[in-house]
């Protein structure tokens, strides 16, 4: 199968030239790392770093929600993490980045691909049942005074075949007949997404308000029978009634943060 690479060129200029995409300081594109989380994270000591986007044709050592591990073939997802700062943001307020991020998600794949995708509580990308993308906000730095930097990674599988999916739930853009699949398109559109919900985040003061409103309208778990498998082997079961402020799903009236969830199962 043909995967062309990225155009590393023009997303490097789309950071300075791109009206959209002039929110970031930096579109880097690589061959192969074992993180790209891992790497920004690295990068995230150096104050003066912030809205840069690291992209990785190949990574060996992808991490997923409790540490769990995926490979892809070279150049047939998109693996992307982005280093952003938060400055006054208040600390409960910091899970709803990822949160953003499903919906900047969601929004471009709609667009850009022409697919139904939802997000599955708190953070899956959907197509129908089937995961096409996950994604994991880790915080980087938090200096004393110092606005925190975190550091959300994205896995986005795109021209992966039934034969190379890592798990039978999952899925990929061509299996679900997407319209576009190149790459470097999926990408401004992503970026373009993200730096236009965080822009307005970050102008309402990081007030939640409109922010989850469209996750909740975007999400598919909320409404859904629900069964969370929690540490212990403890479970709860019941509708997923909403989202709390703290990002939390609530289910039968008790909320659980997706720290404290090992699997979400909906319509058990």
């Amino acid at each position: 199968m043909q995967r062309p690479p990225l155009d590393a060129e023009q997303l490097r200029r789309s950071a300075v030239e791109s009206p959209e995409l002039s929110f970031f300081t930096r579109i880097d594109v690589v061959e192969s790392t074992g993180s790209t989380n891992a790497d920004l994270i690295a990068l995230a000591a150096d104050p003066a770093a912030d809205r840069v986007v690291l992209l990785a044709e190949t990574q060996v050592q992808g991490r997923g929600r409790h540490a769990r591990t995926w490979v892809s073939p070279p150049r047939a997802q998109l693996a992307m993490s982005l280093l952003v700062r938060l400055p006054g943001i208040g600390p409960a307020s910091l899970a709803w980045l990822a949160l953003l991020t499903g919906v900047a998600v969601v929004d471009a794949l709609r667009t850009a691909a022409g697919v139904p995708a939802d997000l599955k509580w708190p953070n899956d990308v959907l197509i129908g049942s089937r995961k096409v993308a996950g994604i994991l906000a880790e915080v980087a730095a938090s200096v004393e005074g110092g606005a925190p930097a975190v550091v959300i990674g994205l896995g986005l599988n795109v021209s992966l075949t039934e034969e190379e999916l890592p798990v039978p739930h999952a899925t990929s853009l061509t299996i679900a007949g997407a319209r576009q699949t190149d790459r470097t398109v999926l990408v401004r559109s992503l970026l373009t997404e993200f730096a236009r919900r965080f822009t307005a985040w970050r102008d309402a003061d990081w007030a939640i308000d409109e922010l989850a409103a469209a996750y909740r309208e975007r999400c598919a778990t909320i409404g859904a029978e629900v069964r969370a498998e929690l540490p212990g082997d403890r479970t709860l079961t019941g509708v997923a009634e909403g989202v709390d402020e703290y990002g939390r799903l609530l289910i039968g009236g008790q909320a659980v943060s997706a720290g404290d969830v090992t699997h979400l199962r909906a319509q058990y």
